[in-house]
């Protein structure tokens, strides 16, 4: 049985879980969204997709993030603990108490700094309005402004892609970057096509669930 992600747990706590750019200043800022033309690595918005942690990797990096943006330490082990419990909806597995703890006591040890996070260019505000029609109409304009085609831009488009709960294909990348599919196919790499199968994967399990409610 899957379970809701319990959000109001972290909301009563005050905890930050969500970072816009600091340094970082956007080439266009509008009421909709932000845009990096060079992109930017200071965005972290956990748990902004209904895509629930799925891996130790990704559950130690979530603590890290949550270590980085919040300056009370206090607390946060049990916060650890809160979001790795299954039954609490942020993730898909079972952890054992001993490798739980020792994940915990590596993120105090090694947390602190920004952790290594995925490029981002465009960055939707909240209560936009905007459909998700809307928004990939915007990703096509923006991300399509250059005339580049590189691993960079397609991996971009993936990842904006999969935000707004859509299948990747390689002929939706190219339609966003205005050139071919055989173009897409060109730049790519294995770790591309790895990525695009693990995106679509956990896209089609959350829709699943979302058809059966499970």
């Amino acid at each position: 049985m899957s379970h809701e992600r319990n959000m109001k747990w972290l909301n009563n706590r005050g905890v930050m879980y969500r970072q816009d750019p600091i340094s970082d200043r956007p080439t266009e800022d509008n009421s909709l969204y932000k845009y990096y033309e060079n992109g930017t690595y200071e965005c972290y918005h956990l748990f902004r997709s209904k895509a629930k942690i799925t891996t130790y990797k990704s559950l130690k990096w979530h603590f890290l993030v949550l270590y980085y943006l919040n300056e009370e330490k206090q607390g946060l082990a049990n916060m650890f603990r809160f979001i790795s419990n299954k039954e609490n909806g942020f993730v898909t597995f079972f952890i054992s108490n001993q490798k739980l703890e020792d994940m915990i006591d590596d993120v105090f040890r090694e947390g602190g700094e920004p952790p290594k996070n995925k490029i981002r260019k465009i960055i939707f505000k909240d209560y936009s309005g905007l459909t998700a029609s809307e928004k990939m109409s915007i990703v096509g304009k923006l991300i399509g402004r250059s005339s580049k085609v590189d691993e960079e831009s397609i991996y971009q488009c993936m990842l904006d892609i999969n935000d707004l709960g859509d299948k990747i294909t390689w002929s939706i990348v190219a339609k966003l970057l205005g050139c071919s599919t055989r173009t897409i196919q060109r730049n790519l790499n294995k770790q591309l096509k790895d990525e695009k199968e693990l995106l679509n994967q956990q896209n089609e399990k959350i829709q699943y669930k979302q058809l059966h409610k499970i």
